[in-house]
């Protein structure tokens, strides 16, 4: 099973950033996904999440609002996009499959089998 995620980098604070992750090996229509961050000198925190169907998604509170978290079942791919970047969404982003059951979705990583390498998103001016 392989998580590639990319789309990280250098974004000014205002701006906006699309991450990706490719997924592999794995019935992707089958699995949740999910995004969380570390930060420098700080735990990893949930992002935002997806059902399998992409039918529902969840956010925290850091990025409700700004974010958009979704999928491409054809093409074993899921998407994070946030805007108003502010420097505090600086971080490592890692993308996660999970299954537990249909229209499914989780905010804890221990729900999480498999996990991508992670992007660095730096939002600076």
């Amino acid at each position: 099973v392989q998580l590639q995620a990319s789309g990280g980098g250098l974004a000014q604070p205002g701006g906006s950033l699309r991450l990706s992750c490719v997924v592999s090996g794995l019935t992707f229509n089958r699995h949740m996904m999910a995004w969380f961050r570390q930060a420098p000198g700080r735990e990893r925190e949930f992002v935002a999440a997806i059902t399998d169907n992409g039918g529902s998604s969840y956010y925290s509170n850091s990025v409700q609002g700004r974010a958009t978290c979704s999928r491409d079942n054809a093409k074993n791919t899921a998407y994070l996009q946030v805007s108003s970047l502010e420097p505090e969404d600086t971080a490592v982003y890692y993308c996660a499959a999970g299954r537990r059951g249909i229209y499914s979705l989780s905010y804890y990583p221990r729900d999480y089998e498999f996990w991508g390498q992670g992007t660095l998103v730096t939002v600076s001016s």
